[in-house]
């Protein structure tokens, strides 16, 4: 949404602390930045800030602006800026130990709000199908979930409690087919896994390989450009850097 700037969307995500952030950043941005500088880049204060979430009736009273920063603050001096919680919804990641951080990035949260302001963005929060129902024909709908794991070793998903398994990416296969049926128009991505492929062969689907660049692994030699699969449901040109189209579907 931020590269291309539409203005009129709609955003939705199943975090409902993502989404809060969202709406902090378009209600209150000064409040934001300036609980954000009260942050420290420090090991111990990170682990105090990370443990909030562990006494869920404690958490749950904190103002809405301070949870706020307590994730941007997260995000950007835990390792690699992963997000991730575990089966009880609590943030996980260890400490990166940055010299520099980004914490307190005024320019960008000041921009986000005057974008917000000056178009007609809605900020939803919830379930996938629920965001989109009132989709209509000549819509544009992008969805990207969490990918399905390219090996037992790698499933991660745990950008939620309770995580996005196999039975949820058919659920959204099956949607992207509805929105088909109703004219509008579909892009998905994901891993380019035998799985997605095959979820996603029918006829009425494009697939194309593109080249991602990952920065998360154990291993440095799995790190760097890997295959991920960009789906639709229409003809969508693409430039050739970074796509690959040696075992691709025709575009129909």
């Amino acid at each position: 949404m931020f590269a291309l700037c539409p203005k009129k969307a709609v955003i939705n995500d199943l975090n409902d602390e993502l989404i809060s952030v969202y709406r902090i950043i378009r209600d209150n941005p000064k409040e934001l930045i300036e609980e954000l500088k009260k942050f420290k880049n420090e090991k111990d204060f990170f682990y105090r800030v990370r443990e909030l979430d562990r006494d869920k009736e404690a958490y749950s009273k904190l103002p809405d602006i301070y949870k706020a920063a307590r994730l941007i603050y997260l995000n950007k001096t835990c390792f690699n800026g992963l997000y991730r919680v575990n089966s009880a919804g609590e943030f996980n990641t260890p400490f990166a130990n940055n010299k520099n951080p980004n914490i307190v990035n005024a320019p960008t949260i000041m921009a986000i709000k005057a974008y917000f302001s000056e178009n007609e963005i809605l900020i939803r929060q919830g379930d996938f199908a629920k965001a989109v129902e009132d989709a209509e024909k000549g819509d544009l709908v992008y969805f990207d979930p969490p990918y399905d794991p390219v090996s037992n070793s790698s499933a991660f998903t745990g950008y939620n409690e309770g995580g996005f398994d196999k039975e949820e990416q058919i659920r959204l296969r099956d949607l992207c087919l509805d929105l088909t049926k109703k004219g509008v128009k579909v892009v998905l991505s994901n891993s380019s896994t035998p799985f997605i492929r095959e979820a996603y062969s029918a006829s009425v689907f494009n697939i194309k390989t593109v080249k991602a660049k990952r920065f998360v692994n154990s291993k440095a030699d799995r790190r760097g450009d890997v295959d991920e699969v960009l789906i639709t449901n229409y003809r969508f040109p693409l430039s050739k850097q970074g796509v690959n189209n040696a075992n691709d579907d025709e575009p129909k």
